[in-house]
């Protein structure tokens, strides 16, 4: 059987030709029997479709990823998930590097230059996330975390229209989910208890 695997981790990989769409047609060129997609961070191994998809190769399986590190974000787990898979005479392909990994001493040395260039790449993402995040704490309008998308005054506001109506009903009526109302609601409670 051939596999493809195809994963993206943000949406700003659409724009940079790491799209799901993009990494499938490269797949599809190479007439996999199953391509398995996942919308998962890199840099854990817990990455359920793969997880699955590494239990389920066996002898003589082919697994083809368009990029290094689409597979794996670091050295230590990319040399395990590799020497794993060659143990059990699974074939990889790296389509970008135009690269077959095996038990060659030709073949290790690469895998391992290119598994820690990706590790480094990693490094990098996050140490720059963190020096933009430090400048923007440096912001008087700096705000932790997702922006609110509803103001105070506007909760306030359906809060006020429960008392007299449905939560389906003042989801309708304000475009505040239901989810969003019982927080709140559980927020202003534990307020007064308080």
């Amino acid at each position: 059987m051939i596999y493809g695997y195809a994963r993206v981790s943000t949406v700003r990989q659409a724009v940079e030709g790491n799209s799901l769409a993009d990494q499938i047609k490269i797949l599809e060129s190479y007439n996999c029997d199953e391509i398995i997609q996942e919308a998962f961070t890199g840099k854990t191994i817990e990455r359920p479709a793969f997880k699955g998809l590494i239990q389920k190769l066996d002898q003589g399986d082919t697994l083809i990823v368009t990029k290094l590190d689409r597979f794996a974000r670091t050295l230590i787990e990319g040399k395990q998930i590799v020497a794993d898979l060659l143990d059990r005479d699974v074939k990889i392909i790296i389509d970008n590097m135009s690269m077959i990994l095996d038990n060659t001493s030709n073949s290790k040395l690469m895998r391992q230059i290119f598994f820690a260039f990706a590790e480094y790449e990693r490094n990098m993402i996050v140490e720059r996330t963190q020096a933009g995040k430090e400048i923007a704490r440096q912001r008087d309008d700096f705000r932790e975390g997702r922006p609110k998308k509803f103001t105070r005054k506007q909760v306030d506001h359906a809060l006020i229209l429960l008392e007299e109506h449905s939560y389906k009903e003042v989801e309708n009526m304000t475009g505040i989910s239901k989810s969003t109302l019982i927080r709140a609601k559980k927020k202003v409670a534990e307020n007064i208890i308080k």
